[in-house]
């Protein structure tokens, strides 16, 4: 099946004119790795992609020197308009366009190489980056995907007051307890815009009910927390808080959970 990408060069920035730094062309070229040429392919993969590419067989005792020779003088050279490559394969799994293939895994390998033009643009090192349509596309929609679910989850949290500051407890430094309904769901709504990931992964923790009560407790002062560490009284219930969690939740443990609960009922009530 055919599939395209599209290997781009960064924005030449110099002193020249434009139009003389449009038609500059960057060459992407062999980089050495453990003092032998970079390589596209496994052993194993070079012998399927390469018999018949290379002047001898994968057989033949100066294969690995040809191989070597070849990785060696490989360079790519990228212009302005950057370099089409088609990487698609066929139901036998083999290379629709042999040459277009070896560049782009060549590519992939690369150091210099970026999957994305945001990731080449925030390393000084990645000079080229690789432009995937379709992947760029299915990216795009997984974090619509992601807002939607986090907005659905924000609609089932919110006809809740009580989810809603366990939501804020456990996402942002901050007592719920001394905040009105409305300010606990405005904060929230801001923290589910910024980041709906980290909103999501915590409104639909399994655990969320017994996190948020044991953050209680440590704003309350019956727990201590020191670092990631729980602390009751002298004893480490936990080093982090999902360790508490595995703590609290075994039946062994469950007079301590009431006690727990007990101490922070008084104080609620005094």
């Amino acid at each position: 099946m055919t599939k395209k990408v599209t290997l781009r060069r960064k924005e030449v920035l110099n002193h020249l004119p434009k139009q003389v730094r449009a038609e500059a062309v960057l060459k992407l070229s062999s980089v050495y790795v453990n003092r032998q040429p970079l390589k596209a392919f496994s052993p194993e993969e070079e012998k399927k992609f390469m018999t018949g590419y290379l002047d001898v067989s994968p057989d033949h005792m100066e294969w690995p020197k040809h191989s070597k020779e070849f990785w060696a003088n490989l360079t790519i050279p990228v212009g302005f308009t950057g370099v089409e490559l088609e990487i698609g394969v066929d139901a036998n799994d083999n290379p629709v366009k042999i040459d277009d293939f070896i560049k782009y895994r060549f590519a992939l390998k690369h150091p210099h190489v970026a999957l994305t033009k945001d990731e080449m643009d925030k390393d000084f090192a990645k000079r080229f980056y690789i432009q995937d349509l379709t992947r760029d596309d299915k990216v795009k929609n997984n974090k619509i995907q992601l807002r939607k679910d986090a907005d659905k989850e924000f609609i089932k949290i919110s006809a809740n007051s009580k989810n809603m500051k366990r939501v804020l407890r456990l996402i942002a430094n901050v007592n719920p307890d001394r905040l009105t309904d409305d300010q606990v769901e405005n904060q929230l709504y801001e923290i589910k815009d910024k980041n709906p990931q980290k909103f999501l992964k915590i409104a639909t923790d399994k655990n969320l009910e017994l996190k948020a009560e044991i953050e209680e407790m440590v704003t309350a002062g019956v727990l201590r927390k020191i670092g990631n560490q729980i602390i009751f009284i002298d004893d480490i219930i936990g080093d982090t808080l999902d360790n508490a969690v595995v703590y609290l939740r075994d039946k062994k443990n469950s007079s301590t959970l009431t006690v727990l609960r007990a101490k922070l009922k008084e104080l609620a009530v005094s």
